[in-house]
């Protein structure tokens, strides 16, 4: 993982998306598990927007797009999509972000705006080290890091109205 996320950085927006939706069906075929239209939708809003958003959000643009407006709806499509790498759960925010590195081994580490909510993974091998570290003195296994961080991404800090 050692791009940058695009969450910060301008990219070609359709490339990423491409990518991840690519990498999702694929993961699906190879696992034997289905990605239905609402849970390939629920993924593309996500990767669309490149911040967190809570379920009731994605939940009004899957109703705007038919997929229906009771609550489980979206919470079994992210539930699937957190379940298989594909999103993440941002607990300080209680949303959902893509995964910009699905099917890569990494344990990312959320740069959240606390401005714009925009959300980036960066890489966090060294910091999972020294979790890791920490953790084994006490005989205990780490299975999952999930590291959140506050702060400001650069378009805010420049005070620029997009955000």
């Amino acid at each position: 993982m050692s791009d940058p996320s695009p969450a910060f950085h301008e990219h070609n927006h359709d490339t990423c998306t491409h990518d991840v939706l690519h990498y999702a069906e694929q993961m699906v075929a190879r696992e034997g598990l289905r990605l239905t239209a609402v849970r390939r939708r629920t993924l593309e809003i996500l990767v669309s927007e490149h911040r967190a958003m809570g379920a009731y959000e994605v939940l009004d643009r899957l109703a705007a797009d038919g997929f229906g407006n009771q609550p489980p709806v979206a919470y079994r499509a992210l539930e699937f999509l957190v379940e298989h790498g594909l999103a993440h759960r941002i607990n300080r925010l209680n949303a959902f972000a893509a995964c910009m590195h699905p099917g890569e081994a990494h344990s990312p580490l959320f740069l959240i705006c606390q401005s714009c909510e925009a959300v980036a993974e960066a890489p966090a091998a060294p910091v999972r080290s020294a979790v890791e570290v920490a953790a084994s003195a006490h005989g205990f296994a780490v299975e999952r890091v999930n590291i959140e961080v506050l702060g400001t991404c650069p378009t805010c800090a420049k005070g620029d109205s997009a955000c």
